[in-house]
Parts: structure tokens; C-alpha cells; sequence
């Protein structure tokens, strides 16, 4: 499993980060037994999949709570990623306390803002009128988490889901944040337009999100109608296609993503692998990716996944998965935020 340093921090990923968010259950993903999460956790790290990503918004912090239980007596060997939403910025002490609480640790590897500072950002994670009238700064918040680090509850600070203007907001505090996380796949290239160049400019890692579409890029599905609707609420899909979970009002792209994952099947037979893994594979081939978040629910699936960080396909495959991919960036466009309309986007 490679390694790679987030930034200038001391801190290096796992080729993957194991997704978190099915942790502790909840309505997006359905039960989790905490002794499927305990098994994932410890075959992750005896296979050096040791970086571990989750929220405190994830199942209302009962992800965290499932991590901190499965990573006891191994807390040591693992890198923990956690998320304090906007919305909560006015106080990010407090939040980064009942994070840690909830992990059972006394300091986290990575903390990020979970999104950007703005209004569109704010109100997907609080009702309060008070805070979106009078949002956090992000002068206040990264000088908090700053502060954080200094003390040592935080070794490195990180944003997720920031576009340019806005991780030069946050580089304009002089507060260094090594590490942006977004969505990046074969069918979700948006960061490669500006997001990836500044990155790679300014020794930003980038780890990517969404490495296999939620199954659609593991093969999972035949057909768009199969994706669950509550999962087809991205721009990837027609805004019908969500039943009331979606708000972006874009005409979507499904027809051509499905063609393409029956190119990548073939392409997978022709090489002997899985469909996860050639699209885990393209992702971590990409020089300016430090890690890919993939979730596993049980530990089949993880092994499979950590098998994919060790396949290398040749060039002429990526190219060619470039090629296929590339009239579904297209009508994507560069706006790396999938679940809002192009024109009305949180990240920019």
C-alpha cells in the first residue's frame, strides 16, 4: 500500500482512505453491526489501508462513535479525517472536543471544514437564523482550528469540497491547510480543470471522494433505473430521478455514464479484474490524487478494494478512459459541486 504525504505536514495517507459514512447506520445507508465495522477497521490496517475518513454530521456523529470503538487499542497506527460543518464555525473548539470524545481520542490526524463558508454551504447544515444572517468567517474559523493545532488536538488542517477562490481565501488567512478533499472519478473530473493545477502549484494533497459513484462505477448497476433514487440525486441523473431528495434542475447525463460503465466492464474482463478496480486503479494513477475515499461494508469488499491500489494499468488504458469519459465531463461542466445547479454552486 503506498503512502503519501498530505502537503508540508508529517502526515501520509493510505493509497486509500476507508470511507466512513455507513458507520453506526443511519437512513442513507441502513444498519451497520458495529462487529462488520470492527472487522473492516482492523483488516484495513493489517493490510495498510490506515487512513480512516468520517463526520461529525455523518449518522448525527454515531460514525465517529463506531470508529473511536473499532480503532481501540489501535488508535496508534491509524490516521483519522474528521469533518466540522459551516455552520458550526463560531464555536469550532466545542465541536472538535465532541468529536473527540465521540472517537475516544485525544487528537485528530486531519480536521476539515466540511464545506465552504457561504450561504448556499450554511443552510444545508442549520435552520438557525441567527447564524445565516451573521455566517462564521473564514478568517475566524481557520485562526480556531489554528489555535486547535497548535495545542495539539489537530496535526494537520485540511478543507474539503473548496474551489479556487476559496482555498485562496483560506491560504490569505496564512493558516496552511494541507489537504483539499472532493469529489473526483471517472465520471466526476471537474477538479482537473483549476482545483487540481492550484493544488499541485501550492503542495496542497488532494484525496478524492466518491471513488466509485456509490456503485455505479464498482459495476453495480445495469441500468440507471437500478440506482436507488435516493442516490440518484446528483447531476449525473435527471432531477425526476431523485423523487424529491434532488434540487439541482439539471437534465443529467445518466445514458452516456451507463454506456460508459459497460466500456469499463469491458475494458475490466480484458485486463482480469473488477470493474472497482480499474476505476480505483485510473483514479490513483493520476499523479495529483494522494489518496481515494472508498467505502467497504463488510471485509470481502474492503480486500478487493486494497487489491485495486496495487493494480497499475497501462497508459493506453487511462487514455482510453479519458477518451470514454470525456463527453460526460462535458456536459457536467467544471462545477465540481454535483448535487447543486452549475450556475448556483458552493464550491467556485
Amino acid at each position: 500500500m503506498k503512502h503519501t504525504q498530505l502537503g508540508k505536514s508529517e502526515i501520509a495517507v493510505s493509497a486509500m482512505t476507508v470511507g466512513c459514512w455507513q458507520f453506526g447506520g443511519g437512513d442513507y445507508w441502513g444498519k451497520q453491526d458495529q462487529s462488520d465495522v470492527d472487522a473492516v477497521v482492523h483488516a484495513a490496517l493489517d493490510h495498510g489501508a490506515t487512513t480512516f475518513d468520517t463526520a461529525e454530521v455523518y449518522n448525527n456523529g454515531a460514525s465517529e462513535t463506531s470508529l473511536g470503538l473499532a480503532l481501540k487499542g489501535r488508535r496508534d497506527k491509524a490516521v483519522v479525517i474528521s469533518k466540522i460543518a459551516p455552520a458550526n464555525c463560531r464555536d469550532v473548539r466545542t465541536h472538535c472536543e465532541a468529536s473527540l470524545r465521540r472517537l475516544g481520542t485525544d487528537y485528530l490526524d486531519v480536521y476539515m471544514l466540511h464545506w465552504p463558508i457561504n450561504k448556499l454551504a450554511v443552510e444545508h447544515f442549520t435552520s438557525d437564523q441567527s447564524i445565516l444572517a451573521a455566517p462564521p468567517t473564514v478568517e475566524s474559523a481557520y485562526a480556531q482550528l489554528d489555535a486547535l493545532k497548535t495545542e495539539g488536538k489537530i496535526r494537520a488542517i485540511g478543507m474539503s469540497n473548496f474551489g479556487l477562490s476559496q482555498m485562496r481565501e483560506v491560504a490569505a488567512t496564512g493558516v496552511r491547510a494541507d489537504v483539499n478533499e472532493l469529489t473526483y472519478n471517472i465520471i466526476s473530473r471537474a477538479i482537473e480543470a483549476d482545483i487540481a493545477p492550484y493544488c499541485i502549484e501550492q503542495d496542497v494533497a488532494i484525496i478524492g471522494s466518491m471513488g466509485l459513484m456509490q456503485g455505479v462505477l464498482a459495476g453495480k448497476y445495469k441500468t440507471p433505473e437500478d440506482v436507488r433514487p435516493h442516490q440518484a440525486h446528483s447531476r449525473h441523473y435527471p432531477e425526476s430521478r431523485g423523487q424529491g431528495t434532488s434540487r439541482h434542475g439539471e437534465p443529467g447525463c445518466e445514458k452516456e455514464i451507463f454506456v460508459l460503465v459497460d466500456a469499463l466492464r469491458d475494458i475490466a474482463a480484458g485486463l482480469h479484474i473488477e470493474v472497482a478496480q480499474l476505476s480505483i486503479a485510473w483514479i490513483l494513477k493520476k499523479p495529483f490524487m494522494a489518496s481515494t475515499l472508498i467505502g467497504s461494508r463488510n471485509v470481502e469488499t474492503l480486500k478487493a478494494n486494497i487489491a485495486a491500489c496495487s493494480v497499475e494499468i497501462p497508459d493506453a488504458v487511462e487514455a482510453q478512459i479519458d477518451t470514454l469519459s470525456k463527453p460526460v465531463w462535458d456536459l457536467l461542466g467544471n462545477s465540481p459541486d454535483y448535487y447543486e445547479h452549475r450556475e448556483k454552486t458552493r464550491i467556485f
